[in-house]
């Protein structure tokens, strides 16, 4: 098995992207999805954001004023990375474990879908493709604009608060430019999930590392037949 990473900017369809590869069958870890997950109410990250951020960002429910939290740390980088030290720790062990389900079912790849792929950089060297999508900033804003009814100060102190998408286009094997109509988009992800299906990629992974793993078991075993014999 072999991962990918998609990632892209706020408000630029990653999340479309995301939905129609899942529709064509592909398995996706959804960061976005296991950060709203392990902060429901009585988790360890809950609790946490209690201590550290107070009550004033939580809703009579009990449950995180997503609003109010937002604010908070889009205006302060400091804040910022303090939620991140709080939650990144839970977000990257469930990671790890649905990826291990997948490896266990026998898939060929799976999708990481991460927000934060670049900024973090803590699964980049796992990755043996990594996706992009993009669009032209004045979209981007004006999505983001829409879709939050955010001001526009705002919008762009979101959109500045992640790395530049510019950037994320360099360092990317593939970019899906998401500028122009759903079915414009949704053929580019066609092509590609077309390409990694036709990877063997899979299957060096399986050769390198089942034998490795025969290698350590052959070697436990002889240790164990020394022992046995001494």
């Amino acid at each position: 098995m072999f991962l990918v990473g998609l990632t892209g900017g706020i408000a630029t369809g990653k999340s479309t992207v995301s939905s129609m590869m899942k529709d064509m069958g592909v398995p996706v870890v959804d960061a976005d999805l296991i950060a709203r997950q392990i902060v429901e109410p009585g988790k360890r990250a809950w609790k946490k954001i209690r201590e550290v951020f107070g009550d004033e960002v939580f809703l009579d429910s009990g449950e995180i004023d997503r609003t109010k939290l937002g604010a908070i740390v889009f205006s302060d980088a400091q804040k910022r990375r303090a939620l991140n030290k709080i939650t990144h720790p839970d977000i990257y062990s469930e990671i790890r474990g649905q990826v291990l389900k997948h490896l266990l079912r026998g898939e060929q790849f799976v999708v990481l879908d991460l927000p934060l792929l670049y900024e973090s950089n803590k699964v980049s060297n796992y990755l043996y493709k990594t996706i992009v999508v993009s669009c032209d900033d004045e979209m981007q804003l004006e999505r983001l604009l829409e879709r939050n009814q955010y001001t526009e100060k705002e919008a762009i102190a979101r959109i500045e608060a992640q790395m530049p998408l510019e950037r994320k286009c360099l360092l990317a094997d593939i970019i899906i430019e998401n500028s122009g109509s759903i079915a414009e988009t949704r053929k580019q992800v066609e092509g590609i999930i077309k390409l990694l299906r036709s990877s063997k990629h899979h299957i060096y992974n399986r050769v390198l590392y089942g034998g490795f793993f025969i290698a350590l078991l052959a070697g436990i075993l002889v240790l164990v037949y020394w022992l046995c014999i001494r």
